[in-house]
């Protein structure tokens, strides 16, 4: 029995290990910018509610200034304006909030310094969802290790993946409403233009009987 168990338990186990790189990878992602010396470049995730966000950025400039590595400004913000990160004359910076509305997390660099005319990059490492929690303090708390350890985050990245199906899910019943709806105006839209074009053209028959029969054309 233990035989069999043990097998069942491999067979359960061995595919979710080779599932979890796939889990894993759209929840953590390196990005690099090249700033302008003016203007700005931003980089956006859309993101579902009650996600914890997580980034650290720093800047990369292979010159030398006489004032050192040029500064930048960071600001985040959320998909309704909100303000959830803003930080002026920094080389390196990390921001972190949980998410609280859904769509689009915008976050923006730009130079602030007095080397406006270097161009310079900033390495921005966004982690989102599980891939942002700190798993060796979990582990230390609950005492796991091993394949408990990565049974533990392949039970977070399969919740995680449930929580974005249900949000796709809404965001699908969504969309389909708004396209129902946009194709209902469409329709009395044609229908009312329909009227309207025979209207018009009653009238024009009407003129013009009238006119043919002033003129005693008919």
């Amino acid at each position: 029995m233990r035989r069999g168990g043990a097998v069942i338990l491999r067979v359960a186990v061995v595919p979710l290990l080779l599932l979890w790189p796939l889990l894993q990878a759209p929840c953590a992602a390196g990005v690099w910018l090249n700033l302008p010396a003016s203007g700005t470049k931003c980089v956006s995730e859309e993101i579902q509610p009650n996600v914890v966000v997580l980034a650290d950025y720093a800047v990369i400039h292979e010159g030398h200034t006489e004032n050192g590595l040029p500064t930048i400004a960071a600001k985040v913000t959320s998909p309704y304006g909100n303000t959830l990160h803003h930080k002026e004359h920094v080389t390196v910076g990390q921001f972190a909030f949980t998410t609280t509305e859904a769509g689009n997390y915008l976050a923006c660099f730009w130079i602030d310094s007095g080397d406006k005319g270097v161009e310079t990059s900033v390495s921005v490492d966004w982690k989102i969802g599980i891939a942002a929690k700190d798993w060796d303090s979990v582990a230390k708390k609950e005492k796991i290790e091993g394949v408990e350890l990565e049974l533990t985050k392949l039970e977070a990245a399969v919740h995680a993946i449930h929580e974005n199906l249900l949000y796709l899910k809404s965001r699908e019943a969504d969309m389909r409403e708004v396209s129902e709806r946009t194709n209902s105006r469409v329709a009395w839209f044609s229908v009312m233009s329909a009227g309207v074009c025979i209207a018009v053209s009653i009238l024009q028959l009407w003129h013009l009987k009238g006119y043919f029969e002033k003129k005693k054309l008919i």
